[in-house]
């Protein structure tokens, strides 16, 4: 029987869920799989008197073992997004199990990393493909190759000072000129992170859309919109400063006023392992706390 490999990405966090990961470890080895970890996150575990010497490390996308069944992802949603650029194109599936706080893309609780790892193992789990947005500037290459986004893609005004003027364009149509702080365009997985606190809809993934929100927009009839994922964005970006800062989910550059951006879908999806009992609706109501009500506590 040939043996199960996995790899492992994780970032620093606090030091008391390391009991947690050693205890993941062991599990792994009892079940006889075989690792391989992210060498940064690897280099933290060792610092912090990690057992396990000796692993197999990568570093990259590029020597990541295109032959392991899945990755797994140690951390909060942050940690998640981070892996989607280890990940890549390549369509290996990625669960994550959730040191942080909300956890709508890592779901996996800490205690209950061997009971969702047998399932896992078992096959017992379907594949949630999620959509991602691409941006292109005219200026120069962005992010150094990973111009891609599973959450979003927003614009900021690059200081305090005044809010900046976003023309949007659809598809060489006009939109609107926004006067705001900024400008986010989320996709489904998205739609419950940065936009949602930016008085964005919750979108479903799989639905085909993505939304557009302004960040403090200065006239407030300007409202999010929801868009078609086949369309294509042109933004152009005026400012005092000359400058803007543009984010792809946890990178962000600043780049100069003559850039122009255009935002798409990109080419490929993410693979998200779901477990059997991990519904999409089930999952928004226990995060946002739907039908929670505080008079009964």
């Amino acid at each position: 029987m040939e043996q199960t490999k996995i790899a492992i990405f994780g970032r620093i966090f606090n030091s008391t869920v390391i009991p947690y990961v050693d205890h993941l470890f062991y599990y792994l080895t009892k079940r006889n799989i075989q690792i391989s970890v992210h060498i940064e996150f690897y280099d933290f575990l060792l610092k912090n008197n990690f057992s396990r010497p000796n692993l197999a490390t990568f570093s990259t996308h590029e020597d990541l073992p295109k032959d392991i069944s899945f990755l797994l992802s140690l951390g909060g949603d942050g940690t998640m997004l981070a892996a989607v650029s280890i990940i890549r194109d390549s369509g290996i599936p990625i669960a994550g199990i959730n040191f942080g706080r909300l956890g709508f893309l890592a779901n996996i609780q800490k205690n209950e990393i061997e009971s969702a790892l047998n399932q896992i193992l078992n096959k017992q789990f379907h594949i949630q493909k999620r959509t991602l947005l691409a941006v292109e500037s005219n200026h120069k290459d962005l992010f150094n190759g990973e111009n891609f986004a599973l959450n979003d893609i927003t614009v900021f005004r690059f200081d305090s000072s005044s809010m900046i003027t976003i023309d949007a364009k659809i598809d060489n149509e006009l939109l609107n000129s926004y006067w705001a702080d900024g400008l986010i365009i989320a996709t489904p997985t998205g739609s419950t992170a940065y936009s949602l606190s930016c008085g964005g809809p919750i979108i479903m993934p799989g639905s085909g859309n993505f939304v557009i929100t302004p960040i403090s927009p200065h006239n407030l009839n300007v409202r999010p919109i929801v868009v078609s994922e086949n369309m294509t964005l042109h933004l152009r970006i005026e400012s005092r400063t000359e400058k803007f800062i543009l984010s792809c989910d946890s990178k962000s550059e600043t780049l100069p006023t003559v850039a122009e951006l255009s935002i798409r879908k990109a080419p490929f999806s993410v693979n998200l392992i779901r477990l059997e009992k991990d519904g999409y609706f089930r999952t928004l109501r226990e995060k946002l706390l739907w039908g929670i009500d505080v008079r009964n506590y």
